[in-house]
C-alpha cells in the first residue's frame, strides 16, 4: 500500500492517488519522471527498467495515464524499446473518466542522430508519433519519418528547441504533457524554462558504476523547487516538487 507521509500522513486508495498526479487544468502543464536508485543513477546498462519498483511502476502509470501526450528523447525510446501508449482497460477507463482522447501520442525529440525512420516507436504505435526535430536533420530523414506514419514539425535550426517543441504541443491541443526522459531532454527543458513538476521515484538499490544523472545540458543557476509531497510504500520514496518560476 502507498501511504503519503508528507505534508500529512495518510494511506492512498486509487482515488486519492488519481487526484495526487493528475494535471492542473492550465493550457500547459509539464511533469517530468524518473526513477533513480539511491546513489542517483537513472539505468542499469543503459535501462530504467531494473530501477523500477511496484509503487514506481504505479506512479509511471498514472503520469502517462492522465496525460494529453507523453514526450521522451530519442535516445530514451531506442534504448527502452518504446513502442508508444497501449491502454488497458483500467488505463482505458481511467482516460475516459478524465475526458482524455483514448490513446495519447507520443511526442519524440532528435536532432536525427538517433531515430532510425523504422524505430518502433514510430512503425508500431497505435497513433501517430510526433517527430519534433532541426532544419540541420537530413530531409530524406524527415520525409522518411513521415512516410511511415509520423508527424514532422521542424522546431530549430541545428539543435531543437525545447521551448518551441513545448509550446507546439500545446498549440496542438496537447498541453498535459509526461515527460519520460532521457536526461539531455530534461536538461534542455530546464534551460527552457518550461517544467512545472519533477516527479522522482527513488528506488532502494545502489548501483555504482558511470550511470547518468537525471538531467544534463549546460549550468544553470540552481533552480530552486517546491515539495509537494511525499509517498512511500515502505520500501521505495515518491517525490513530487513543482518548479514556481
Amino acid at each position: 500500500m502507498i501511504r503519503q507521509i508528507w505534508p500529512v500522513e495518510r494511506g492512498l486508495d486509487d482515488h486519492e492517488l488519481e487526484q495526487l498526479y493528475t494535471y492542473p487544468a492550465d493550457p500547459k502543464w509539464l511533469a517530468v519522471n524518473f526513477v533513480s536508485s539511491t546513489d542517483g543513477a537513472i539505468a542499469v546498462e543503459g535501462r530504467s527498467a531494473s530501477l523500477s519498483t511496484p509503487a514506481d511502476r504505479i506512479v509511471y502509470r498514472l503520469g502517462n495515464d492522465l496525460a494529453d501526450v507523453v514526450l521522451l528523447g530519442a535516445g530514451t525510446a531506442v534504448a527502452e524499446g518504446f513502442e508508444g501508449m497501449r491502454p488497458d482497460e483500467p488505463s482505458a477507463d481511467r482516460r475516459r473518466r478524465f475526458g482524455l482522447a483514448p490513446i495519447a501520442p507520443v511526442a519524440v525529440v532528435t536532432t536525427g542522430r538517433s531515430l532510425p525512420p523504422d524505430a518502433p516507436v514510430i512503425t508500431k504505435a497505435a497513433v501517430p508519433t510526433i517527430v519534433f526535430t532541426c532544419a540541420a536533420a537530413p530531409v530524406e530523414l524527415r520525409n522518411a519519418w513521415a512516410a511511415n506514419g509520423a508527424r514532422v514539425f521542424v522546431v530549430g535550426e541545428t539543435e531543437v528547441s525545447a521551448e518551441l517543441a513545448v509550446a507546439t504541443l500545446v498549440a496542438e491541443g496537447l498541453g498535459r504533457i509526461d515527460c519520460e526522459g532521457g536526461p539531455r531532454l530534461f536538461g534542455s527543458l530546464i534551460a527552457a524554462g518550461v517544467v512545472d513538476e519533477f516527479r522522482l521515484t527513488v528506488a532502494p538499490f545502489l548501483v555504482s558504476g558511470t550511470a547518468s544523472r537525471a538531467a544534463l545540458g549546460g549550468a544553470i543557476d540552481p533552480a530552486k523547487l517546491e515539495l509537494a509531497s511525499v509517498l512511500t510504500d515502505g520500501s521505495s520514496v515518491l517525490l513530487r516538487y513543482l518548479n514556481p518560476q
